[in-house]
């Protein structure tokens, strides 16, 4: 207002100069009672109470949210977490992620192990150089280590199910409405007595009701000093009517105001009408102050808004198989059912894979063995001896079986029952195991979800330690399985887990059902009727017998040479 007036009245005098005087007298006069109503309008808005209902383009409700979210910031979270269920752009980049390719380091490794061998050692991939310092020859060994093994990889198809939490507000929303109340007399018997009022039944069927009710007395009498009605009257009573009677005079009317409220729900809505999702709880937000004006009359509630928590449940079919049939080296198996219901909701599908082969190159012994007398040098050629390798596995199974005797159950190569859990198409695997990389330190797979028994089983089987026997689940909602077990049956080494495999197959003795099997050990008519001839110990080879290594050829011939001129000079003195 200060500001409006100052420019008015620097307004008026910048022309003041340039009128004439009368002119000057009216434009001050009309300055001055210009500036007498602004003074007057701003003294009276001063005494105004300030109310915000009379404040333009003010909306209380709108403010009353914004307040809300500044007492409680995590709301505008969990209300974005209520609006992924069913929103297209989060489930997209959500199943992205869960999709992406990803790079084993494991298989970028094997890319360039052998660059480095032949980088650490070049000579052991040369052909050598004989006696007299020309090219020498190379005889190839057969395969020494055998085949890398396999290891059981599975996947699940099915039902998915997603759960996710949402909230809403429910605010109360109070109105008040007025109106008229027609107040009648009537008598209960009918004017019996001449009082004049109307009877009573003819009121019937209107919104009537009795708000007061009197006894009259025509006589009265004393008894002992007691005043009691000798003559009774007709009973007056007073009707309260929401609607006028025909034919009936009230003699007075009032006005009454009524209070109503109701919770608002369109915001839970959608939430509430969705049958897969649950109320989980229900608490009040705002329960202070607890008595509001509404239209002018206050009114008091004990909660002024709720907020509801639900949990979404949604289903959906899904696999993680992609990667392993993608792998053509992997071979299908079977198909076993989790929940063990009809019809099946999630499938567990196991694959046989190879192992990853970690040396592949030929390998040589070059020029033979040395056999010098006197400076004369002879070349002996051997032929390699491809038997060793099964001598040394079965005289170390002999020697296992003696330690690993248990004189209490008579039973040999008992193992010990080990499980590991993880989430049916869930991120967080605590269950790789043999054929996955080993994820560098034990803490890292505990905070990721693991504990520190399954990460001891993840290592020993990515080992060879340990037999897979199956997987059942462990948490199922609405028949859909949420969380499996796989059952490993593991022992002290390799060469114990191949013989109770393959044995097994010979005796036969399958493995007992994935939640029962405690993995007992042969007895001794058992262990005495397997054929270990028949048992492919290939896995094992590379434990007993080292990989032949090519000589330094250059090397040897120079200490043969040096020999040779040590020796004729000593015999020429």
């Amino acid at each position: 207002m200060t500001r409006a007036l100052t420019f008015a009245l620097a307004a008026l005098a910048a022309l003041l100069p340039a009128l004439p005087a009368a002119a000057q007298q009216d434009a001050r006069a009309d300055g001055k009672a210009f500036a007498e109503e602004l003074r007057g309008e701003a003294q009276q808005a001063a005494q105004v109470q300030p109310d915000s209902n009379t404040l333009p383009h003010y909306d209380r409700n709108a403010v009353r949210g914004l307040e809300t979210l500044a007492d409680d910031p995590d709301r505008i979270e969990r209300g974005a977490a209520a609006a992924t269920t069913t929103h297209q752009g989060y489930r997209a980049i959500k199943d992205s992620l869960a999709n992406r390719a990803r790079f084993d380091p494991q298989d970028i490794d094997a890319v360039i192990t052998r660059s480095r061998a032949i980088n650490q050692t070049p000579l052991d991939y040369t052909s050598g150089m004989a006696i007299g310092g020309g090219q020498g020859t190379c005889v190839p060994l057969p395969p020494g280590s055998g085949s890398a093994g396999t290891y059981t990889a599975t996947c699940n198809t099915g039902t998915r199910i997603d759960q996710s939490a949402g909230q809403c507000s429910v605010p109360l929303v109070a109105s008040v409405s007025q109106r008229p109340q027609y107040h009648y007399l009537c008598n209960r018997f009918g004017d019996i007595n001449g009082s004049g009022e109307p009877e009573c039944p003819g009121f019937n069927g209107y919104s009537c009701r009795v708000t007061w009710h009197r006894d009259t007395c025509l006589r009265w009498g004393t008894s002992g000093g007691r005043r009691w009605c000798t003559e009774p009257g007709d009973p007056i009573s007073e009707l309260t009517c929401d609607e006028q009677v025909p034919g009936q005079t009230p003699y007075q009317v009032t006005t009454a105001t009524t209070v109503t409220s109701a919770p608002d729900e369109s915001q839970c809505a959608g939430l509430a009408d969705n049958g897969d999702c649950t109320l989980d709880a229900e608490i009040c937000t705002d329960a202070d102050p607890q008595t509001r004006k509404i239209d002018g009359v206050p009114v008091t509630r004990p909660c002024w808004e709720w907020q509801r928590s639900f949990t979404c449940t949604s289903r959906e079919a899904a696999t993680d198989c992609a990667d392993i049939e993608s792998q053509n080296a992997c071979r299908f198996i079977r198909e076993e059912c989790l929940t063990d219901e009809t019809p099946c909701e999630t499938w567990e599908r196991i694959y046989e894979c190879p192992l990853p082969q970690t040396d592949t190159a030929t390998q040589y012994v070059c020029d033979g063995d040395l056999y010098c007398i006197d400076g004369s040098c002879e070349t002996i050629e051997r032929t390699a001896n491809d038997e060793f390798k099964d001598a040394a596995v079965a005289l170390h199974a002999m020697d296992e079986a003696r330690g690993q005797f248990d004189p209490e159950t008579l039973t040999l190569f008992r193992g010990t029952r080990n499980t590991c859990s993880s989430k049916v198409f869930g991120v967080l695997n605590c269950c790789k195991g043999k054929g996955f990389p080993l994820i560098p330190g034990i803490s890292l797979l505990v905070a990721l979800g693991c504990d520190r028994e399954e990460v001891l089983l993840h290592q020993r089987d990515a080992q060879g330690l340990c037999a897979y026997v199956g997987t059942y689940c462990s948490d199922r909602f609405l028949g859909v399985c949420l969380t499996k077990r796989k059952a490993y049956c593991c022992f002290e080494s390799k060469l114990s887990r191949i013989l109770q495999e393959q044995g097994r197959r010979q005796l036969p003795k399958p493995w007992d059902k994935p939640k029962e099997e405690q993995c007992a050990g042969f007895t001794l008519d058992e262990f005495a009727r397997l054929d270990l001839s028949q048992m492919d110990f290939s896995e094992v080879y590379a434990e007993f017998t080292e990989a032949a290594r090519l000589p330094d050829e250059l090397e040897t011939s120079i200490l043969i040479q040096q020999k040779i001129e040590e020796y004729y000079a000593r015999t020429d003195r």
